[in-house]
């Protein structure tokens, strides 16, 4: 137990000085876009900086580290997104931004229909019918839904094709024994990230961390929380965990108006996904 905790530590150390090292790459370059921006600009960079301020300050935990990540690390698009992820706040009112939620915290109607996601996804057999897909990988992700548009899969689940209402992405997220993913912010405030670990391992070496909170998948399937907060998924242990990779629209009075934005937010991006976020995924099928 000694050498695997002692191993794990030194892997972590060795991972955390990997993204050290990039990040003090992108320091010129960022550098110097912040002095001509400033320059040439200072009122905007001045007000963009205070928008950002107010959302990073979102967060529970706020260390140096986590301070440079959100302005110059891979936190960098939540920035930029600030002031229109501060407006979904405000659209979004009288609903709060809770961060973290429970299912009860969620209207009713959103509530029935990711329970009968997720129950269709339980009867489906998705942990076998991907199996064999993870072979040798590290880290898999499959999508049958991706802001509201359907994908064709190998793997055939028809209810995961439905025409839900509140619910815009589903797809399951992999990790192989002894995987992680690093502290990231997620981009947009038009959703809610909802999590449900389909094969439960009996581990607190298998959780996701937001903030100052530790979920341990043991002790509950399902977890939601507004993934532009910091966060980091971890699987720690000697089994492959699948979770399903689930995004709502926010609850509000004018559902169609939120439904209308991540429409166009879907056609800014191409209907594509992002660089970053397919290059760290091996995409299955």
């Amino acid at each position: 137990m000694e050498r695997t905790m002692a191993t794990d530590s030194a892997l972590s150390w060795q991972f955390s000085n990997r993204r050290r090292r990039r990040l003090f790459k992108r320091w010129p370059k960022l550098v110097a876009l912040f002095a001509v921006t400033a320059y040439f600009v200072p009122k905007i960079l001045a007000v963009y900086f205070a928008f950002g301020l107010i959302d990073f300050l979102r967060n529970t935990q706020r260390t140096p580290d986590m301070f440079a990540r959100y302005f110059v690390g891979n936190g960098f698009q939540a920035w930029f997104l600030s002031p229109f992820n501060l407006l979904m706040d405000v659209l979004t009112l009288p609903f709060r931004n809770k961060g973290i939620y429970a299912l009860s915290d969620l209207p009713q109607d959103y509530q029935d229909e990711i329970t009968h996601m997720i129950e269709a996804a339980n009867k489906s057999d998705l942990v076998g019918k991907l199996q064999a897909q993870m072979d040798g990988k590290r880290k898999g992700m499959i999508f049958f839904k991706w802001y509201g548009k359907n994908f064709k899969t190998s793997v055939d689940v028809p209810e995961l094709h439905h025409d839900y209402k509140y619910i815009r992405t589903i797809g399951v997220s992999i990790f192989n024994k002894k995987q992680s993913a690093p502290k990231h912010y997620g981009t947009f405030r038009v959703t809610l990230r909802v999590l449900y670990n389909i094969n439960p391992i009996d581990s607190k070496q298998v959780y996701i961390k937001v903030g100052n909170h530790v979920h341990y998948w043991h002790e509950n399937q399902l977890f939601i929380f507004d993934d532009t907060l910091q966060h980091e998924s971890c699987n720690k242990s000697d089994e492959v965990r699948y979770c399903m990779f689930v995004d709502i629209l926010r609850p509000s009075l004018c559902p169609r108006l939120m439904s209308g934005i991540l429409t166009a937010v879907r056609t800014a991006v191409g209907g594509k996904f992002s660089p970053a976020f397919a290059k760290s995924w091996v995409m299955l099928s």
